[in-house]
């Protein structure tokens, strides 16, 4: 197997992550967050659909991070984000951080929000 080492210029990757925080560009975040263009800050999940929809013309996907589990995030939230022109994929946190992580490196519009696991 080749392995080839990821470049994230002024992008915020995930380094890694654990019960109750992520770890992004070196620092710890507590709580559910979320990440695009360099920046972080905190998510305050579901209910917060403000923060997501900000991201709208800045990226065209958005991974959405259901925890430790994948669920189905409430189909009210989903219609507003694509009504929007938000391309959004759940799956669990772990799998959103290393798919947004692998796409950011590709210079790809992706953004990611996340609840801990």
């Amino acid at each position: 197997m080749q392995m080839n080492e990821m470049s994230f210029d002024k992008a915020l990757p995930v380094d890694g992550y654990g019960p109750g925080f992520f770890r992004v560009g070196g620092k710890a975040v507590s709580g559910p967050m979320c990440i695009s263009g360099g920046r972080s800050r905190g998510w305050g999940g579901y209910d917060d659909v403000d923060t997501l929809l900000g991201l709208a013309g800045s990226v065209d996907v958005l991974f959405v991070g259901t925890g430790g589990e994948t669920a189905h995030i409430p189909p009210a939230l989903r219609a507003t984000l694509e009504g929007a022109g938000l391309g959004v994929e759940v799956m669990n946190s772990p799998a959103a951080c290393r798919t947004y992580n692998v796409l950011l490196s590709e210079g790809r519009r992706v953004a990611l929000a996340v609840l801990p696991v």
